[in-house]
């Protein structure tokens, strides 16, 4: 199949994997990609083996083409692999956000969760509320930005915590620096596409 970046009928997706390579599961990269391709994806690429899939389609219908991945992911692996759907140009937007304008980032680590939907406004706002001198959380859109002052291990919150506040949205967390080096990377075409 031939497949021409940028062109109209065609988007570029990130996936962002929960738990492909957790609980005594390991799958190699190489195979990842297969899997994908053999959905009739283009272009397709990993990043980091961290469960993170570039590709190409020309579907723009979100929702389905997230379950058609999940289900080809279940139906090969034997297990469920939630999956978080971005375009390049939610991605750049993203990594260029901004939430705590007033933390120095090199003071501790920074983290996106990506989130399955939308959460409810109540709910963003009880995230929010979690925030302590360790742990800065805020939602933005369909992320949860998360600034922590130190390490993981520092952390007051986890991700049960925050899937909880989001009245058990689902999640995946990246590394901030993850997203920025993939926004980077995969950068949208001039005419950028939503």
């Amino acid at each position: 199949m031939w497949w021409a970046y940028g062109a109209p009928d065609m988007a570029r997706y990130i996936a962002f994997l929960r738990g492909i390579n957790v609980g005594g599961h390991q799958v190699k990269m190489g195979d990842l990609r297969g899997m994908f391709e053999g959905l009739g994806l283009g272009d397709v690429a990993t990043f980091i083996a961290s469960g993170n899939v570039i590709f190409e389609s020309d579907d723009r219908d979100v929702a389905a083409l997230t379950k058609r991945i999940e289900g080809n992911l279940r139906d090969t692996l034997g297990y469920e692999v939630l999956t978080f759907l971005r375009t390049d140009a939610e991605l750049a937007r993203i990594a260029a956000h901004r939430p705590f304008p007033d933390l120095d980032e090199a003071d501790g680590n920074s983290y996106v969760a990506f989130l399955y939907r939308r959460p409810k406004a109540a709910a963003a706002r009880a995230v929010a509320a979690l925030s302590n001198q360790t742990d800065r959380v805020l939602v933005h859109d369909r992320e949860l930005y998360w600034h922590i002052r130190g390490g993981l291990t520092d952390s007051t919150l986890g991700a049960p915590v925050l899937e909880k506040a989001l009245g058990e949205v689902p999640t995946t967390v990246r590394n901030l620096n993850t997203v920025r080096r993939l926004a980077a990377k995969y950068p949208p075409a001039p005419a950028a596409r939503t």
